[in-house]
């Protein structure tokens, strides 16, 4: 991945979250895309954390934001791979958080959301 797209993206990626604006958001993950993350597992019922498709990702993104009304992000490192991103931020509440991002081409096909192990509400959610 070149570092310029890297930048360009993650500069895209934090004013689309902090505007809550998951159209911009979603617009960068392909369609059949999956995305891990323990919040997940947390605030949607039924859910093993596993999500699969744009559309789940969407319900997952909705609800945060409705539990997290004040959610904003501030990038403290972007990591750069072959095809891969890591974009680690502080979130509202402070916490650190990675997010690991998988690219086939301009789309991500995979995503990990990552929390320090010793958050015991690494969103916020109240």
């Amino acid at each position: 991945m070149d570092l310029k797209v890297a930048q360009d993206f993650t500069n895209e990626w934090v004013r689309a979250w902090n505007a809550h604006d998951l159209g911009t958001l979603l617009a960068h993950f392909a369609d059949d895309v999956t995305f891990r993350s323990p919040v997940a597992a947390r605030v949607l019922d039924g859910s093993d954390g596993v999500l699969r498709g744009k559309a789940a990702l969407r319900a997952y993104w909705e609800k945060g934001l409705q539990l997290i009304p004040d959610l904003r992000f501030e990038v403290v490192g972007t990591y750069v791979g072959v095809d891969a991103l890591v974009i680690n931020y502080r979130n509202q509440k402070g916490g650190l958080v990675n997010e690991v991002l998988l690219f086939d081409g301009p789309l991500v096909v995979e995503g990990y959301g990552t929390y320090l192990g010793d958050d015991p509400n690494p969103a916020g959610a109240r």
